[in-house]
């Protein structure tokens, strides 16, 4: 998909640490911005019942969703998938605020693998199924980094990613746009209870509001 970088700077004004992934000349995430990611995970899990879960998360970037996912004390673990391999070395050499608290969490994997390969197949005999899939890979469901993404968010995809769900398992996915109303009918053709929610954060760069998009669903 091209050149990825990792860089840190320090803010001009604060001194703060500031984290950036970029891929080619494309910003893909800021330590800046993390709100959304942490309620990818906190929305996705709020909706998910049991103890002892089994939780997958597709996409590891800075590790906000990881992260935010462990502190929910009814997981009992984490596999995290990640089809860029430097990015799992970055979190594996610590390089990054939350790396530490990943990776020396026992019930924490990284996983180098595709994830849109993975749920595209049948889950292994015997595998256990997942109680919640959280995903923040592409920048929206119809603005997707690579055009091999772009089947997961059909109707077909959903169905083939719901089989890797526990019955009344959740899915819930991270959106950098506004709820997309073609979406919202496809995930409700395949889930229970979709709902897209929101998420309103300050950003210091423009000095306003912004916002992301969290969708949650639940398996029939």
């Amino acid at each position: 998909m091209g050149e990825l970088t990792l860089r840190r700077r320090a803010d001009p004004e604060t001194g703060e640490q500031i984290y950036e992934v970029k891929l080619k000349d494309e910003y893909l995430m800021s330590s800046l911005f993390t709100v959304a990611e942490e309620e990818l995970a906190t929305l996705g899990l709020a909706a998910a019942h049991g103890t002892d879960l089994n939780v997958l998360v597709g996409g590891l970037g800075l590790g906000y969703t990881a992260a935010t996912a462990l502190t929910d004390n009814r997981v009992g673990r984490l596999v995290v998938i990640d089809a860029l391999p430097a990015v799992i070395g970055w979190h594996e050499r610590e390089l990054l605020p939350v790396s530490a608290q990943l990776v020396r969490d026992p019930r924490t994997s990284l996983v180098h693998d595709d994830f849109f390969a993975v749920v595209r197949q049948a889950p292994e005999p015997g595998t256990k199924p997942y109680d919640a899939i959280l995903l923040d890979v592409d920048h929206s469901p119809t603005f997707t980094l690579d055009p091999s993404h772009a089947d997961l968010y059909t109707t077909a995809g959903l169905t083939s990613l719901a089989r890797h769900l526990a019955e009344g398992g959740v899915f819930a996915l991270w959106s950098d746009d506004p709820p997309d109303a073609g979406f919202m009918a496809t995930l409700s053709s395949v889930f229970d209870g979709a709902t897209a929610h929101v998420v309103d954060f300050a950003n210091r760069l423009t000095g306003g509001t912004s916002s992301n998009t969290v969708y949650v669903a639940t398996r029939r």
